[in-house]
């Protein structure tokens, strides 16, 4: 029932910036945890950033803290990710997640993912 449908990817130059949209539905969005996960080709997935249900709270993996920012918009059941200062190694497929239990947690359910490509 939950359905997660991740947008805005795609081939962006080294430096640039992307925003990453996500919309949820089957569930009532304001009372979850959202985050992102990515994966490279030949390696695993990995937690980029998640944001609490009201938005006041979110973490970031080392590697982009500072860069991306996560975000939500409850009235549009949306979570976004706005990646600035993009590296080539970003690369990744990037995949919006539902955390039922929490902003400390893992996935319960995951978007079917969208392409970042980021290459001179």
């Amino acid at each position: 029932q939950v359905q997660l449908v991740e947008s805005g990817g795609g081939l962006v130059q080294p430096g640039g910036s992307l925003r990453l949209s996500c919309v949820a539905s089957g569930i009532t969005f304001s009372i979850y945890t959202m985050g992102w996960y990515r994966q490279a080709p030949g390696k695993q997935r990995e937690l980029v950033a998640r944001i609490s249900d009201g938005g006041r709270l979110t973490n970031y993996a080392d590697s982009v803290k500072g860069r991306f920012t996560i975000s939500r918009d409850n009235a549009k059941n949306t979570v976004y990710l706005q990646m600035n200062t993009l590296k080539p190694e970003d690369t990744a497929v990037y995949y919006c997640t539902l955390h039922r239990a929490g902003i400390g947690t893992g996935p319960s359910s995951w978007g079917q993912g969208t392409q970042v490509t980021v290459s001179s």
